[in-house]
C-alpha cells in the first residue's frame, strides 16, 4: 500500500515556517508514514538552511514539472512556486510580500488536494497581519479553505492527549458570537466532530457542549437566553441521533480533570473559551484540523513566532503532529 501524500505549507517566510518544514523533511518518522510535499519557496529554504547549517533533504522541482505526469515522484519534494525573493522581506518582521506568498502557498496546496495530487494538507503558520496588509482580507486558514473548497459546513477542531474542543464561532470579535449562534450551527459542529472522533477512536464519542454565559445563563439570568434558544435545542437534535451529549455547561467548571475523563471533545462557543484551556494543557501537542472539508486539512497550533524566526529555535514536534494526524485521517477505514 502506498503512503499517504501529504502537502505541507511553508507558511510565512518571515516567520519559523521554513525552518521547521526542513526539520520536518530530517525526521525519519514521517517518511515511514507518508510523502510530504512542501509547498514555497525553495530560495528561502535553502537561505535558512544554510544560515542554520541545516540541509535540504528533498529534491526541488516548479509546480508545473511537478504537476505535469510523472513529475511528482515517489519520494518527498519542494514544490517551489517562486512566489518571492530572499531580498524581498526582513526575517522577523510583517511584511505584505510575505503576506501575499503564504496565501499562494496555501491556494496551490488546495489546488493539489481538489486534483486529488496529494491526500491531505499540512498548513505551517501564516500571519494574518501580512495576508491582510496583502489584500487577502480572510480570518485565518480555516476559512481561506472553507470558501475555496466550497464546503457546505465547516468547523475547526482542536485536538491533543489531553483535550479537543470544535468550536461553533473562531475569530469573530465577542460581541459578533451572540448573532452567529442558531440551532442549525451548533449541531453542524457536534455532527462534524462525532463523525470524525468515530473515525479516530473507533466508537461512539461522549460531547460535552459549553454555554455561552456565565454559569450557563443560570436559566436566563445572563445572556439573551442562547442556552435556551440554541443550545439546549441542538443537544437534544443530537441525542435524538443516539449521540452521548453534556450540557449546556458552566464553561468555568467544564474542563474539570474528572469532566476531561470522561469527555472525548468538547464543543466550545467562542475562540478563547476552547483555546485557552488547550493552550494551557497541551500547548506543544495540540493540532488544529478543518472538519466538513473534501481534502483533509491539519495544522500546527502555533504561530509564525516572529521573535525567534530563522534562529535555529524552532520546534517541529507541532508540524509534526499535524502530518502524523493527516496520514492518520488519509488512511482507508478499517
Amino acid at each position: 500500500m502506498s503512503l499517504p501524500r501529504i502537502a505541507v505549507t511553508m507558511g510565512d517566510p518571515a516567520g519559523i515556517g521554513p525552518e521547521i518544514c526542513l526539520r520536518l523533511l530530517l525526521r525519519p518518522e514521517v517518511t515511514e508514514i507518508c510523502t510530504p510535499i512542501v509547498f514555497g519557496d525553495a530560495g528561502v529554504l535553502r537561505a535558512v538552511a544554510d544560515k542554520l547549517g541545516l540541509p535540504l533533504a528533498a529534491p526541488v522541482s516548479s509546480l508545473a514539472s511537478w504537476k505535469a505526469p510523472g513529475g511528482s515522484g515517489p519520494g518527498p519534494a519542494v514544490v517551489d512556486l517562486q512566489c518571492l525573493e530572499v531580498t524581498d522581506f526582513v526575517p522577523g518582521r510583517v511584511s505584505a510580500r510575505c503576506g501575499d506568498a503564504a496565501f499562494r502557498y496555501v491556494l496551490a496546496s488546495i489546488e493539489a488536494g481538489l486534483a486529488r495530487s496529494v491526500d491531505a494538507v499540512a498548513t505551517a503558520p501564516l500571519n494574518k497581519e501580512a495576508m491582510h496588509a496583502a489584500g487577502h482580507r480572510y480570518p485565518g486558514h480555516t476559512e481561506i479553505f472553507a470558501e475555496r473548497m466550497q464546503a457546505e459546513r465547516s468547523c475547526m477542531m482542536l485536538t491533543s492527549d489531553e483535550l479537543t474542543c470544535s468550536f461553533v464561532t473562531v475569530h469573530v470579535g465577542y460581541g459578533q458570537v451572540p448573532g452567529l449562534l442558531s440551532v442549525r450551527r451548533i449541531l453542524d459542529v457536534l455532527e462534524l466532530t462525532a463523525a470524525a472522533l468515530r473515525w479516530l477512536r473507533g466508537r461512539a464519542p461522549r460531547l460535552a457542549v459549553c454555554g455561552l454565559n456565565p454559569h450557563a445563563g443560570e436559566h436566563g439570568l445572563f445572556g439573551q437566553g442562547e442556552e435556551e434558544k440554541f443550545i439546549a435545542p441542538a443537544i437534544a437534535a443530537m441525542r435524538e441521533q443516539g449521540c452521548e451529549v453534556e450540557g449546556p455547561l458552566p464553561p468555568d467548571t467544564a474542563f474539570l480533570p474528572a469532566r476531561r475523563r470522561r469527555t472525548d471533545a468538547y464543543i466550545c462557543m467562542y475562540h478563547d473559551q476552547g483555546h485557552i484551556p488547550l493552550k494551557a494543557l497541551a500547548f506543544d501537542s495540540a493540532i488544529n484540523t478543518t472538519l466538513g472539508l473534501p481534502v483533509i486539512r491539519t495544522s500546527v497550533d502555533h504561530g509564525t513566532a516572529f521573535d525567534i524566526a530563522w534562529q535555529g529555535q524552532a520546534s517541529a514536534n507541532s508540524l509534526f503532529e499535524a502530518v502524523k494526524l493527516a496520514a492518520k485521517l488519509s488512511a482507508p477505514a478499517g
